[in-house]
């Protein structure tokens, strides 16, 4: 299994070059590529935040503790909240993802488990589409792409390193086929997962169907009219 340090560089490498073609290829402003090139390289280390080592996971609960509360700022200003309000969501929120949510990764979560899969890939880059507010739809894209990117950058990297290459003998690691998956062994966290990732589509399909990208999510409206 490839270590962290490896992982941290490979995203960031993946990062650069994403932040890179963002600005160059498909024209996003600089401080947009920039930010997609930064949640690139957080994204190759989400998937640690089910390790069983201490490191991985206190260094991934820091850091998401300080971005995701920056990132869901515009949608919190937006939504009419004061001042003082907008600063309790965010220190609050930051407590929860850097203590709570640590917590419950450790004593619920398996490593290798379902957060090592392409769901959990899918659900990490729904929850910053939805997450962060921008007038253009494309950044909001450009961001979610970026941190599925890094993610699935981790998994593939666990399968090259699941191969034990010894002379021209390859030898499979039993880890082999654990971390770039649809399903595991456990029915509960694969239903949990698929779960998750259901209703994260519906939020962004029931936004997307809005007349504006910034309309707030009315579910009782969007099923009114679906009727």
């Amino acid at each position: 299994m490839a270590g962290f340090r490896t992982h941290i560089t490979v995203s960031t490498l993946c990062g650069a070059g994403y932040g890179i073609a963002a600005y160059k290829v498909l024209g996003h402003q600089p401080e947009s590529a920039m930010l997609a090139a930064g949640l690139t390289a957080v994204g190759g280390m989400l998937p640690d935040l089910d390790s069983d080592s201490g490191v991985p996971v206190r260094e991934m609960s820091g850091l998401a503790a300080a971005v995701i509360p920056l990132l869901l700022f515009n949608r919190l200003v937006t939504m009419g909240m004061t001042h003082e309000g907008v600063l309790a969501a965010l220190v609050g929120l930051y407590l929860f993802m850097r203590y709570g949510a640590a917590y419950i990764f450790k004593h619920v979560t398996v490593h290798r488990g379902m957060f090592h899969s392409i769901p959990a890939m899918l659900i990490a880059g729904l929850v910053v589409y939805l997450e962060y507010e921008s007038p253009n739809r494309s950044v909001r894209i450009l961001l979610a792409c970026g941190v599925m990117i890094g993610f699935l950058s981790h998994l593939l990297l666990d399968e090259i390193y699941s191969v034990d290459f010894n002379g021209i003998r390859l030898k499979v690691k039993a880890s082999s086929g654990t971390a770039v998956k649809f399903v595991s062994g456990s029915i509960a966290a694969t239903a949990v997962c698929y779960g998750l990732l259901g209703v994260l589509i519906f939020l962004a399909y029931a936004e997307f169907k809005g007349k504006h990208p910034n309309e707030p999510v009315d579910i009782r409206r969007f099923v009114s009219n679906m009727k």
